[in-house]
């Protein structure tokens, strides 16, 4: 890829304490092809030096208007991004854009942008939750602009609460999401209830080994993420995953076997406006998990006797209160008796969902990738191919139907 064929994107950093973290969001850019401009504002530049943005972009940094005055930047740099991203957003920034104030390079690039443009808030819960904040929000968002829903945790000294930065690496999932597609995150899901599943469940065997499967839970992270920056109102049921960051402003309820999965996803359920299953449960448990670790002997290797697992999916379906949509999710190979679409066909039809993500595994395929691909079935017998992409605009795609379906 050619500099001229790489995404080109500006990342603002205003004045916070967060604004360290902008330089993890620059490095995930860059090392993902991306052409990085970074335009602090003068305050951020107390929390991280421009020699830092400048080595980590490669590209010069400004924070006023009079620099290389011929090239106009605060016109050209928005005219000609894929889009801006701001990390973090403070309070006072979000106001000023709100406003429409062009004081200094980054109002100005905000100004003149045409592009998508993702502001990720990091502020006190105060000054989140702030009535000035939240119509200045709102304002921001009846104009196109996507406002993240920040995180919950540990704020500037002992406080706690909403206005968290989200994690680098979920900013950068979202930034790419809205290169992929500038309309993947509207705020369509605002007063619903979700349920989501993720992650691969372990059955053990003794206190070292398990049953399980390969699931990294991406997918099912991303369908929450996504939903909770619709709108929604997130729980999300993790099993096992590669070591994924908890999404922003969902609630996580963690399981570690089928049955503890069971549980918890009937519990949370009852109320939730959509149930998604995309958690890849074991289908089989040891009869009997071992007090101590199994030692090789000479007898040779023990034998282990199976159980069969709950099908939670067809459970929830069975159980679940009226108006409620449920999906689920058929990780298939497809074999002598049938293609992955046969296969998931028959699932659909089996579980009763409204919706099935089905798609294909193995050869690199789906578990532990980035990106993933498939078809969207529905019960009404439409069928929706999936084009490969981020699994956050997989997730995106999903959300479109189940919108389209609950109003």
């Amino acid at each position: 890829m050619t500099t001229a064929d790489r995404p080109r994107v500006v990342l603002g950093v205003a004045g916070g304490i967060a604004a360290y973290k902008a330089c993890e969001v620059l490095r995930r850019l860059t090392e993902s092809g991306h052409s990085v401009r970074v335009i602090p504002t003068e305050s951020a530049l107390n929390f991280v030096g421009a020699a830092t943005f400048e080595a980590l972009s490669g590209q010069p940094v400004h924070t006023g208007v009079f620099a290389d005055v011929p090239e106009v930047p605060h016109v050209r740099l928005g005219q000609q991004a894929d889009l801006v991203v701001v990390a973090p957003a403070t309070a006072d920034l979000v106001a000023r854009l709100a406003q429409g104030r062009a004081d200094d390079l980054l109002t100005g690039t905000l100004l003149t942008a045409r592009c998508p443009v993702l502001l990720a808030p990091a502020m006190h819960t105060e000054m989140w939750e702030h009535p000035a904040t939240r119509d200045n929000v709102a304002l921001l968002r009846s104009r196109g602009v996507v406002v993240l829903e920040p995180a919950s945790g540990r704020l500037t000294g002992a406080d706690t609460g909403p206005g968290r930065l989200p994690e680098p690496s979920e900013i950068v999932d979202l930034a790419r999401l809205l290169l992929e597609r500038p309309d993947a995150l509207p705020r369509d899901l605002v007063g619903r209830r979700v349920v989501v599943s993720a992650g691969g469940t372990r059955e053990p065997l003794d206190p070292v080994r398990f049953l399980g499967n390969r699931s990294s839970g991406r997918q099912g992270y991303a369908v929450a993420r996504v939903a909770a920056q619709r709108g929604a109102e997130v729980t999300l049921v993790s099993a096992h995953t590669s070591e994924l960051a908890a999404p922003a402003a969902v609630r996580t309820v963690h399981a570690s076997t089928a049955e503890q999965l069971r549980a918890a996803m009937l519990e949370q359920s009852k109320d939730a406006d959509v149930v998604v299953m995309s958690a890849a449960v074991a289908d089989f448990r040891p009869v009997s998990s071992a007090e101590h670790k199994i030692k090789k002997g000479a007898g040779g290797p023990p034998t282990v006797s199976l159980a069969t697992n709950p099908d939670i999916l067809a459970e929830l379906v069975e159980l679940r209160p009226e108006g409620q949509l449920v999906v689920g999710f058929a990780a298939e190979t497809g074999d002598e008796s049938g293609s992955v679409l046969d296969h998931a066909r028959v699932k659909l039809a089996r579980k009763g969902c409204d919706l099935l993500f089905a798609n294909a595994v193995g050869d690199g395929k789906a578990f532990e990738q980035l990106d993933n691909a498939g078809w969207l079935l529905a019960a009404d017998g439409s069928e929706v191919e999936l084009p490969t992409g981020s699994k956050a605009l997989q997730a995106a795609r999903l959300w479109d139907e189940v919108s389209a379906r609950i109003g």
